[in-house]
């Protein structure tokens, strides 16, 4: 995509001119590539980063110098629900594992559950302050890792100044080209990849939507498909998708369909596991009665008859007895 004027948020230069693309790389990068005009804010509150955050004064036709704070996103406390997805989650993570995981109380609880894990390490779309502590007590390090063995590699990161402080001139940290990072073939070559993504609804069948309810659009697909694909590839690898059982309104996630006009972000062929408060549904191998079954198991208690009754009525038989 062409553009005519690009505006950058850069830390100030090095003494070799070089300036940091900080928290922000992802996208940015090929903004600056396809620029007509590229205009810099150089902010010393912007954390200096390595990989692909580099660079150099001379790419800017215009620059202005600010001091202000990064836009900051403060560290929510999981539910107790949230918590037990997050353990069950945590449950079926191996030693070794290269974990992709956003931001939010699901992803939170998952971490609070992964102190006793050896040698984890990170290739993620996003990534916020969770990971701190068990890249200080050396959970996570990386050493399992085939590409970028033994770094944190990201496109953008967002949490507190804590964050940022930990990235500035951190060497352990690489903020990369989304294109590199969300890139399925660079993604499954690291080993045990777990990705842990959510949803809006899934169907009984396992078809994931998670940009839109019904023809409402929420969100965009994001890296859903890449991680989740890149997962399934990776020798050991977990494709997750992590949602509590309802709605803040008592909705339930496991529908008997997606709602008309939803859009389907992650194909039941590529759904492995579905994770709520009340288990985990692994759906790879499984006929699609097997899946309504393992799906149904996991719902909660309030919507089970409603999908007996879904699963009765589209398969024609008596639900199977374990």
């Amino acid at each position: 995509m062409k553009l005519d004027v690009v505006l950058v948020n850069v830390s100030p230069p090095d003494k070799h001119g070089f300036c940091s693309l900080g928290v922000s790389v992802d996208i940015v990068i090929s903004g600056i590539e396809q620029g007509k005009t590229i205009i810099a804010q150089i902010n010393p509150r912007m954390p200096r980063t390595f990989g692909d955050a580099q660079i150099h004064l001379k790419h800017f036709d215009a620059r202005v110098e600010v001091e202000e704070e990064i836009y900051e996103m403060n560290f929510v406390e999981p539910s107790e629900i949230e918590k037990s997805i997050g353990e069950n989650i945590a449950a079926i993570i191996d030693n070794g594992a290269t974990l992709q995981m956003g931001i939010g109380g699901i992803p939170n609880a998952v971490l609070k559950f992964l102190h006793n894990h050896k040698n984890l390490g990170i290739h993620t779309e996003m990534f916020s302050e969770g990971i701190i502590d068990l890249v200080e007590k050396g959970v996570v390090n990386g050493s399992k890792k085939k590409t970028n063995p033994y770094k944190i590699v990201s496109g953008f990161a967002m949490g507190t100044r804590r964050l940022y402080d930990f990235m500035d001139n951190n060497p352990e940290i690489e903020m990369n080209d989304i294109a590199y990072v969300n890139d399925t073939s660079i993604i499954r070559k690291n080993p045990k990849v777990t990705a842990i993504n959510s949803a809006i609804e899934v169907d009984l069948t396992g078809q994931i939507c998670a940009d839109s309810i019904g023809q409402r659009m929420f969100s965009g697909v994001g890296g859903q498909m890449d991680f989740m694909r890149g997962a399934a590839l990776s020798k050991g690898g977990k494709p997750i998708c992590a949602i509590t059982s309802t709605t803040s309104k008592g909705v339930s996630k496991i529908t008997p369909a997606l709602k008309v006009g939803a859009g389907v972000v992650t194909t039941r062929a590529h759904a492995r596991f579905i994770a709520t408060e009340y288990g985990i549904a692994e759906l790879f191998g499984k006929n699609l009665k097997q899946r309504a079954q393992a799906l149904r198991d996991i719902a909660h208690p309030n919507h089970r008859e409603e999908l007996d009754k879904a699963i009765f009525e589209r398969f024609g038989s008596s639900l199977m007895v374990k």
